[in-house]
């Protein structure tokens, strides 16, 4: 895959992931409409291969379904902003832009969750307040961590279980 369909191949996962398009037709259209973006935005340009992909590096390291759509979230509000400065007055932009629209409807505020973990990288743990805070909460977390612990290890017996491998 070159650097220059990098962009087609995110919106068509997302789209496709989120079950927004079951009829391929549209999923055409929305690919010519993206042929004449990359127009726009010039993306055969030698530059476009420099430093490698934006985002579907990042999509190999979220696995779980809904840490998916956390990233995905991310992922369709920087194509919105993106559009945002863009010539509206052209049907194929308006036509992604409404699409990404409806994607981001049905998908969770991902930006709280990521504020949350912006807001853990910034605590200085070298604080002593923090410190303090941080271990009379360190039996609720290691509580929590077991608890997801046990609950996967659950789910993945039940499936040994029922699975015919």
């Amino acid at each position: 895959m070159t650097c220059q369909t990098y962009s087609l191949f995110v919106l068509s996962v997302i789209m496709i992931y989120f079950g927004r398009f079951g009829n391929s037709l549209v999923l055409a259209q929305l690919q010519n409409d993206i042929d004449q973006l990359k127009a726009d935005f010039n993306s055969s340009h030698s530059d476009v291969a420099d430093g490698g992909p934006i985002f579907t590096d990042k999509l190999i390291n979220w696995t779980e379904k809904n840490e998916k759509r956390i990233i995905l979230s991310q992922i369709v509000s920087m194509y919105l902003k993106m559009l945002e400065n863009t010539d509206k007055s052209k049907a194929h932009i308006r036509h992604i832009s409404e699409e990404l629209y409806t994607l981001k409807s049905s998908l969770p505020d991902g930006l709280k969750k990521v504020k949350d973990l912006m807001d853990l990288e910034k605590l200085q743990m070298s604080d002593l307040k923090i410190q303090r805070k941080a271990v009379n909460e360190l039996f609720s977390v290691l509580q929590k961590l077991v608890e997801t612990s046990a609950s996967r290890k659950r789910k993945r017996s039940q499936f040994q279980r029922t699975c015919n491998c």
